[in-house]
C-alpha cells in the first residue's frame, strides 16, 4: 500500500502545476493496439505489474469488452513520469476505435489537449484513422503518432531495415497528408504535421513492450538494425529492456503536447462561444485556479458504491467537496459530494481538484455527458457534435413483469450515460423504445442490461414509427352511439403545414388565454370564425366547435373531447397517431336522460364519426424521414449518392469542403436500416456521414397498403381494412 500512497501523493502535488500536466486521448482504427498500449504505459510508470501488461488489457473492465476484444467505453486513467528531471502528471483516455462508439471518441477529445494516434504498421492508415484525427483536429487538439506492430514487419513480412523504413515512412506520409488536409483552414494551428525528426512519431510493438523515436535512439544508441536483429533472435526480453515503450512514449507526451497553459486558450475559443472579453473567458484561458469553477463532463459512469460518477476536464477555478454547481440546461444546483482524480484505472478521492486536470465528480445528479457544470451560470460549452446519430430503433420488454419498473430505471440510466442513445419509454403497453447509432450499439447496449442489471429482456425488430394524416376535406359524416340516442356530426379537413409546425412547437396551445391563441392560429392562415370556435388542441388536430345552442352539450363536451383523443392517437389506418386534422363538429342530437349519454355511449359514438370523416378525408400513411449527409472521398462519390438513391431517396445537394466531397439528400427512416454496413462496404469505410429527422412524407400510395397490412399485423389488429379504405 505504501508504494500506492505515495503515487497518490506525488499526483497530489502535481495537480497543483498546470505546466507539468498533460490531458492526452489515445485513439486508433478498432484493433490497432491502443488498449495494449495504455497496459504497457501503466505498468512503466509503475501502476500494474510488468508481467501482465499487454494481456492484462487493465482498462475494458467491462465483461463485453473483454469477450468482443473491443473498447466500448472510453476509460480514464492517471500516471506520473520523470522527464528531463522533472516529474509530470498524464491524464490519458482510452478511447473506442469502433464506429458505432464514435460518441465516446468525440466526448474524449473535449476533455484532452493532445491525442496519440496509434496505426498498425501493417495495415497502414484506416478510415477510422482518418475519423478520429478529424475529431481532435476539430478540438484543437494536437497529434502526434505512434507506430504499433512493428515487430510483424519483421518477424511475419520478413523485412530489411530499408524496406521497413520505406513502409515506415509511407504511413507517415499517409498520417500526414490527413493532418494537411484538415488544418489548412485552421489560422490558430501552425505546422502540425508529425516526423521522426521532430520526435512526433513513435514506433514499436506494444505486445513485446518495446518502442524507439528519435530521442530514444540518440539516447540508447540502438537502431533499427538492432532492433531487427534482436527480434529475430527472439530476445524481445532484451528489447524491452533496453528501450522500453512506455519511455519513448511518455517521454513524447511530456516533450510534445501542449500543457492546459499553452492549450486553453488556443481550445477556448473552439468550444465555447460565450463573450471572449468576460472575467471568466480570461480565467478559462489562462487556467486560473481562483477563478470561477468550470468544468466540462465528458463521461458519466456508474460505481456500484458511489453511484454516478460524472468526470471531465476543469477548465478554471477549482472543484472542492459541498460546492454548489449549476448543470447547463437544468434549474437550480447540484451539490459536489466528492471529488477525486484517477490513479491508473481506480478512482482516488482528494481534497480538490485545480484547473487544467481531469476530474471525477459524485453527486451532479443532473449532469449527462455533454453538460457544462460551473459555480456561476454561464454560456455552455459547444454541444459536442457527433458524428451520427441515432437511425434505429427497436423495442425492449421485461420478460417478467417484475423487473418493469427497474427496466424503466436502467434505460433512464443508459440514456444519460451515453447521448448517443435515445430512450422513450410507454408506461401504458410496457414495450420501451431504444434509438442507438446502430443495430451493434443496440445490441451492446442490452446485453449490458441483461448482464449487469440482471433484467431478462425481449427486443423486436428494427422498426419505424408512422403518423396518420387526412388528404383532402370530408363529407360531413354521422357517428350514432350505441344505444342509437345520441348521434353526432362531424366533418374533417387537413390543417395547412404552417398550422401544423405551429402547434408541433407549441406556439398555439390550450394553456394560453384565448386571445393570444386565436392570434397565433390566424397568423399561421386560420380564418377569424373557425379560430374563434376551437375549442380543443390534441397533438397537432384541432377540434372546432360549430354547433349552435344545443341542449346538454356543455356537460357532454367532456366525453366528447375523450372521445377524439382516444380515436386520434389510435387512427383508423394503422392505430398510428393521427396528425394535421381540423375537425369540426357540427351538430348533434343527445338523450334528455344523463344515464343515457354516459361515457359508454358518447365516446364510441364520437369515435365513430372521428374515423369515418377520417376515412372520407383520404386519411394516408406518412412515413418518417431523414436528411442525410455523407462526407466521403472523390471517387466514392458515386457510390455514395447511389446508397441515398436505392433507398427511394433523393440526392439535393453535391459540393467540395476541405478534401472531401459532400453529399446531402433525404431517404426514408425504414430504408436505412442497414445502411452503416452498406456505405461501409460501398466506401471501403472512408465514409463518414450524419441523419438527422427530417419529420414526415406521405408514403407512396403503391406501398400504402402492404405497410398498413404489416403494421396492423404487429399490432395484433384484424387484418382487413374498413370498407371505406379504398383510395389507394
Amino acid at each position: 500500500m505504501g508504494r500506492r500512497k505515495k503515487i497518490v501523493q506525488e499526483c497530489e502535488t502535481l495537480m497543483d502545476k498546470p505546466e507539468q500536466i498533460r490531458n492526452i486521448a489515445i485513439a486508433a482504427h478498432v484493433d490497432h493496439g491502443k488498449t495494449t498500449l495504455t497496459d504497457n504505459l501503466l505498468a512503466g510508470a509503475g501502476m500494474i505489474s510488468d508481467e501482465t501488461a499487454g494481456q492484462q488489457l487493465a482498462m475494458d473492465t467491462e465483461e463485453d469488452e473483454q469477450e468482443r476484444g473491443i473498447t466500448i467505453d472510453a476509460a480514464n486513467v492517471s500516471m506520473t513520469h520523470e522527464y528531463e528531471d522533472q516529474n509530470h502528471l498524464i491524464n490519458l483516455i482510452d478511447t473506442p476505435g469502433h464506429v458505432d462508439f464514435g460518441g465516446d471518441v468525440t466526448r474524449a477529445m473535449r476533455a484532452v489537449d493532445g491525442a496519440l494516434v496509434v496505426v498498425d504498421a501493417v495495415e497502414g492508415a484506416m478510415p477510422q484513422t482518418e475519423t478520429v484525427l478529424r475529431q481532435a483536429l476539430r478540438e484543437g487538439v494536437k497529434p502526434a503518432l505512434f507506430i504499433n506492430k512493428v515487430d510483424r514487419l519483421i518477424s511475419e513480412l520478413q523485412e530489411g531495415p530499408q524496406e521497413m523504413q520505406e513502409r515506415l515512412q509511407a504511413v507517415i506520409r499517409d498520417v500526414n497528408e490527413l493532418i494537411r488536409g484538415m488544418t489548412e483552414e485552421m489560422d490558430d494551428v501552425d505546422d502540425w504535421t508529425v516526423s521522426i525528426q521532430d520526435g512526433t512519431v513513435g514506433m514499436g510493438s506494444a505486445l513485446y513492450k518495446w518502442g524507439i523515436s528519435m530521442p530514444s535512439m540518440q539516447r540508447t544508441g540502438m537502431d533499427f538494425g538492432d532492433i531487427i536483429e534482436l527480434e529475430r533472435n527472439d530476445d524481445r526480453q532484451e528489447l524491452h529492456e533496453r528501450t522500453p515503450l512506455s519511455d519513448v512514449v511518455l517521454d513524447m507526451v511530456c516533450e510534445h503536447f501542449p500543457d492546459p497553459i499553452d492549450a486553453q486558450p488556443r481550445r477556448i475559443p473552439r468550444i465555447w462561444r460565450g463573450d471572449a472579453d468576460s472575467d471568466l473567458a480570461h480565467q478559462m484561458r489562462d487556467v486560473d485556479d481562483d477563478g470561477e469553477v468550470v468544468l466540462m463532463v465528458t463521461d458519466i459512469g456508474i460505481d456500484p458504491h458511489a453511484g454516478e460518477i460524472a468526470a471531465g476536464r476543469v477548465f478554471s477555478g477549482t472543484l472542492e467537496k459541498g460546492q454548489e454547481l449549476h448543470v447547463s440546461g437544468t434549474a437550480g444546483t447540484n451539490r459536489v459530494q466528492s471529488v477525486g482524480i484517477y490513479m491508473g484505472g481506480e478512482r482516488e478521492e482528494v481534497e480538490r481538484v485545480p484547473a487544467g486536470n481531469i476530474a471525477a465528480v459524485t453527486g451532479l445528479k443532473d449532469a449527462i455527458a455533454g453538460s457544462t457544470v460551473s459555480s456561476v451560470e454561464m454560456t455552455p460549452f459547444e454541444s459536442i457534435e457527433h458524428i451520427s446519430e441515432p437511425v434505429i430503433t427497436k423495442s425492449i420488454e421485461a420478460k417478467n413483469m417484475d423487473d418493469l419498473p427497474k427496466l424503466i430505471e436502467t434505460l433512464r440510466q443508459v440514456s444519460k450515460e451515453d447521448p448517443t442513445i435515445s430512450i422513450e419509454i410507454n408506461e401504458d403497453t410496457g414495450e420501451h423504445l431504444i434509438s442507438g447509432q446502430g443495430e451493434l450499439h443496440l445490441e451492446v447496449q442490452t446485453q449490458r442490461i441483461e448482464r449487469n442489471q440482471g433484467i431478462p429482456v425481449t427486443t423486436g425488430e428494427p422498426i419505424v414509427v408512422y403518423r396518420e394524416s387526412p388528404t383532402d376535406a370530408s363529407r360531413e359524416v354521422e357517428g350514432i352511439s350505441p344505444n342509437r340516442h345520441n348521434r353526432f356530426y362531424m366533418s374533417v379537413e387537413p390543417l395547412s403545414e404552417d398550422l401544423v409546425e405551429t402547434l408541433k412547437l407549441g406556439e398555439a396551445s390550450m394553456d394560453m388565454p384565448e386571445l393570444e391563441r386565436r392570434e397565433a392560429l390566424m397568423e399561421a392562415g386560420m380564418d377569424k370564425d373557425t379560430a374563434q370556435n376551437v375549442e380543443h388542441i390534441h397533438g397537432s388536430n384541432i377540434l372546432i366547435d360549430d354547433t349552435k345552442g344545443i341542449q346538454h352539450l356543455n356537460e357532454t363536451m367532456e366525453l366528447v373531447i375523450e372521445g377524439l383523443q382516444e380515436s386520434l392517437d389510435d387512427g383508423p389506418l394503422a392505430a398510428e397517431p393521427v396528425q394535421g386534422s381540423l375537425l369540426r363538429l357540427h351538430d348533434a342530437r343527445l338523450h334528455e336522460d344523463a344515464i343515457h349519454r354516459g361515457p359508454a355511449q358518447v365516446i364510441p359514438a364520437v369515435r365513430d364519426a372521428v374515423h369515418t370523416a377520417l376515412m372520407d378525408a383520404q386519411i394516408k400513411l406518412l412515413e418518417p424521414i431523414q436528411e442525410v449527409r455523407i462526407d466521403v472521398p472523390n471517387e466514392h462519390m458515386g457510390a455514395a449518392s447511389g446508397e441515398i438513391q436505392g433507398r427511394r431517396g433523393r440526392v439535393d445537394d453535391m459540393y467540395q469542403e476541405g478534401d472531401l466531397m459532400v453529399v446531402e439528400g433525404i431517404a426514408p427512416v425504414d430504408e436505412m436500416i442497414g445502411f452503416s454496413s452498406d456505405i461501409r462496404s460501398a466506401t471501403e469505410g472512408r465514409a463518414s456521414w450524419n441523419t438527422e429527422n427530417a419529420g414526415f412524407r406521405v408514403l407512396a400510395d403503391n406501398l400504402q397498403p402492404d405497410i398498413i397490412t404489416e403494421i396492423r399485423e404487429r399490432k395484433g389488429m384484424k387484418l382487413e381494412l374498413p370498407e371505406q379504405v379504398d383510395y389507394f
